[in-house]
């Protein structure tokens, strides 16, 4: 990653590279194949203390920055396990709004058995009647005494098939009855009761080996003391968390976009047509050496961002544009090393295949590149608001 690195960093980079060596393309391939969750992979990097990286240190974390989970998810990516990114990913951002807002009472009954594997967790936001509008959720909890009674339903909710906690987003009250839309959404961080949570995978493109499910959700019982913060102020509390998911994310695309680039680097030396390797053709190489100096610059926008959030500075802008110049490379840099291979770009043992199915979500999720580019025009161009 071309950034400056303290020692400290570039020792956390290395050791995640170490775990993740013992996890090759093969390993990657059969989960892909299988549509298994790698369990493997994740208790390593359990065992590692890596899933912990981010959560306070009090807790059995490591304290570290959103600079340090980018280079966590940065590597994972590199080195072949693209898939694995969402795994992982939710220990290192999703409990951001129970730490910077949570009851001390709260924290120290569930980060800690995040930390050491006990737990696994899904984020429950989005509906499928909403997409990126989040005020206008309809899953409802409803407060009776020490409890909450929620109904509603959840969509594209990840490894929601094999997590025991939810970080659920929900109304209190409703949007018509808010001062605004923003007003009345409350968050939990509560135990995944599958019988009065059903939970249906969606079969998708990529990203087998890590599920993402539609969910249905019927008098779900929450205790008060599963409660985020506040009652009706956790809008606020999910964009704090929000902006770190987009740092992360987006490193990871620019560590899948290393690994083909590196992939389709190696076939244009080794492959050889009409007496020549490929790679000699400038048709090869200047759209691969476009994709470097783009990633270049990709990897210290997001290394921007990342110091602006950790230094707790306003990063809404630099978070955007990451997230939006990440997604267009890798998507740009996977179709290239499909084209690179020719033929053997569609075989899954080049694997450069896979990474091509993975990608295309990152154009759409956590949040869309005309959404990004809304964001950019209204707030930092000063045009009028489009939606």
């Amino acid at each position: 990653m071309h950034v400056p690195m303290t020692e400290e960093q570039r020792a956390i980079r290395e050791g995640v590279a170490a775990v993740c060596a013992r996890f090759g393309d093969d390993y990657w391939l059969q989960h892909d194949r299988q549509k298994s969750f790698p369990v493997e992979f994740v208790d390593a990097m359990v065992k590692a203390g890596w899933t912990g990286a981010t959560l306070p240190q009090e807790y059995g974390g490591a304290g570290l920055g959103i600079r340090e989970a980018a280079l966590i998810l940065y590597e994972i990516n590199r080195t072949g396990g693209a898939a694995a990114t969402a795994s992982v990913l939710l220990n290192l951002f999703g409990p951001h709004p129970v730490v910077r807002f949570g009851s001390e009472e709260l924290k120290r009954r569930t980060l800690p058995r995040l930390i050491t594997g006990e737990d696994r967790t899904c984020l429950a936001v989005t509906e499928a009647d909403v997409g990126l509008n989040t005020t206008d959720i309809k899953t409802f909890a409803r407060r009776e005494g020490d409890r909450y009674i929620v109904n509603g339903r959840k969509a594209w909710v990840t490894t929601a098939q094999i997590a025991n906690k939810i970080l659920l987003v929900t109304r209190t009250t409703a949007k018509a009855d808010c001062a605004k839309p923003t007003d009345g959404i409350t968050l939990f961080y509560t135990d995944m009761d599958r019988s009065k949570i059903t939970v249906r995978e969606i079969e998708k493109m990529g990203r087998h080996a890590v599920d993402a499910s539609d969910m249905v959700i019927e008098g779900l019982e929450i205790p008060v003391e599963d409660r985020i913060g506040e009652e009706g102020k956790g809008f606020k509390y999910l964009l704090h968390g929000l902006n770190a998911e987009r740092i992360v994310v987006a490193a990871g695309m620019l560590g899948g976009t290393r690994s083909v680039l590196d992939r389709a680097v190696q076939y244009a030396k080794d492959r050889v047509v009409f007496g020549r390797p490929i790679g000699k053709n400038q048709a090869i190489q200047h759209p691969l050496a476009e994709i470097w100096a783009r990633l270049t610059a990709a990897e210290l926008t997001v290394w921007a961002a990342a110091t602006l959030y950790d230094a707790e500075q306003p990063c809404a802008a630099e978070v955007n544009a990451s997230k939006f110049l990440s997604a267009e490379l890798y998507f740009d840099a996977c179709t290239r090393a499909v084209r690179v291979h020719g033929g053997y770009g569609q075989a899954k043992e080049y694997h450069v295949e896979r990474y091509f199915r993975e990608c295309t979500s990152a154009l759409v999720a956590p949040v869309s590149q005309e959404m990004v580019l809304c964001h950019i025009a209204e707030q930092m161009l000063g045009l009028p608001k489009s939606y």
